[in-house]
Formats: structure tokens, C-alpha cells, sequence
């Protein structure tokens, strides 16, 4: 498995090695062994979750401020604008985002985003399925939502006007961040 790093300190894109013949392919998603290794990343993920959304649905961006989760996600298909955002105080990239696409070019791909992240995508296809595994359970009454389009964080969706929950409506401003 090869990793790249992306702008987030600790954050980090998984390709996978892909094994193909007249039948299909084969490719190992995730090792633990590998993810320690190499990034020193020790992770039990206790649940698995799937989405899937149509287009131009903006899913968060989400975070638990108590019970943080690290996520390992990825896109079964349909095409992906993935976003996370750095909300950990003492990280030289706190309130930093980046992006990473999903599509038919790099399916297999992973990405891992570390726990304090909050985390977000836009469906660019006409649907998308999605899934990620977390290293903590979710607890709704911990979850908090930054607001897509906060322009102090400036992030480039290439969308004005998203489908949204309502929940993600009511998201706050990273300078109201505590």
C-alpha cells in the first residue's frame, strides 16, 4: 500500500495495491499492520457506515467535540468532493482544510482522516455511495456542524447552492470554534 500525505498533519490518502485479471480485481483496503508501520497509526474502528447520496447533496462537515472520531473513508461510486478541516488546537494545521475527489480514477483509494477533523462531502455524480469506518461510536448529543461555506475558511465546493439538512443549515462559523 502506498500513502500520501495531504495538508492536514496526520491525514493521509491509502493506494492500495490492485491485483487484476480477465476476472475482476482484488485489492486489500485496509491492514492495521500497514496503517501502524507506516503512519503510525494505531486505530480500532468499532463501526462501519454507509451513505448514499444523490447530487449536489453537501453532507456536513461534522465533528463530535467530546468522543472525537478518526475516519477511513471511501467511495463504492459515483464521484466524491471529499472535505476535512482541522480542529485540533495544538495542530500546526488547526483551522486548515483540504479536499480530496473520488472517482473512477482512483476507486480504490482510502482516506484517513485522524480524530479532531471535521469532516464533509459533496456528491458530484448523479448519486454517490459512500463509507467510513470510525474509531468511536457516534453520540448526536457531541456532534457539532461547521458551516460549508464559512469565508473565513474559503473552501473551494465548486457549488453555490447545495441540498442540505437541515442540521447542516445551522451550522456555526470556525471563529466561533471552541
Amino acid at each position: 500500500m502506498k500513502f500520501i500525505k495531504t495538508k492536514i498533519e496526520d491525514a493521509w490518502i491509502a493506494e492500495p495495491k490492485v491485483f487484476e485479471d480477465e476476472r475482476g480485481s482484488f485489492c486489500e483496503k485496509w491492514n492495521s499492520g500497514d496503517f501502524e508501520e507506516v503512519l503510525g497509526v494505531s486505530t480500532r474502528f468499532v463501526q462501519m457506515n454507509q451513505s448514499r447520496s444523490k447530487e449536489n447533496v453537501l453532507r456536513g462537515l461534522h465533528y463530535q467535540y467530546i468522543y472525537p472520531q478518526a475516519k477511513l473513508v471511501w467511495v463504492n461510486s459515483g464521484i466524491i468532493l471529499d472535505v476535512f478541516v482541522d480542529l485540533r488546537k495544538n495542530s500546526p494545521t488547526f483551522g486548515k482544510w483540504d479536499s480530496y475527489q473520488f472517482d473512477v480514477s482512483n476507486r480504490n483509494n482510502l482516506l484517513y482522516i485522524p480524530a479532531g477533523c471535521a469532516h464533509g462531502f459533496l456528491v458530484k455524480s448523479r448519486e454517490a455511495s459512500f463509507n467510513y469506518l470510525v474509531d468511536n461510536f457516534r453520540f448526536p448529543e457531541y456532534e457539532r456542524t461547521l458551516m460549508w461555506n464559512d469565508p473565513d475558511l474559503n473552501i473551494q465546493w465548486g457549488i453555490t447552492d447545495p441540498i442540505l439538512s437541515e442540521k447542516d443549515k445551522q451550522g456555526h462559523l470556525l471563529r466561533d470554534f471552541k
